[in-house]
């Protein structure tokens, strides 16, 4: 669990995320990275944390050091939110997280290619893996893309 504060925050300190990640990725990887953010706000505001530019702005700062994130993640509990902090989006009552689809669909292969390049640098084939970690975005990819990526 990677427990980010109000400071880090404000202050885009990725002092907190490094050792948490370091000690994830030096084993088998596992989808068991969570996040507990304490950010200060008035108890009146509305916003989900994914539209406080902030809270935003340390996510894309945390995801240009480790591109790869979101494979170590819990999928189930946190892709979507992590994937809210990159990805445009809206709220809907009904729906709950609304991504706008060209811009999903982008973040989604930009992921698996940089995610596959990644584990083939640590000698890892997991193209089941990736399509499970696209599915939990609504997104289904077929073999033959990940093919592409091989050849």
């Amino acid at each position: 669990m990677i427990t980010v504060d109000h400071a880090s925050i404000v202050k885009l300190d990725l002092t907190c995320a490094h050792p948490v990640i370091a000690t994830l990725t030096q084993g088998e990887l596992e989808q068991s990275l969570r996040f507990h953010i304490l950010y200060d706000r008035d108890p009146a505001d509305p916003r989900e944390l994914s539209e406080i530019p902030e809270v935003r702005l340390w996510f894309i700062r945390l995801d240009s050091y480790y591109p790869w994130l979101p494979y170590i993640l819990d999928w189930r509990e946190e892709l979507g939110r992590y994937t809210a902090m990159l990805v445009p989006h809206r709220f809907s009552q009904a729906e709950g997280i609304e991504f706008y689809p060209e811009a999903l669909e982008i973040f989604v292969m930009s992921k698996l290619c940089t995610i596959d390049r990644w584990l083939k640098s640590r000698g890892i084939v997991a193209t089941a893996k990736l399509q499970q970690m696209v599915q939990v975005l609504g997104y289904e990819v077929s073999r033959e893309f990940f093919e592409l990526l091989h050849d």
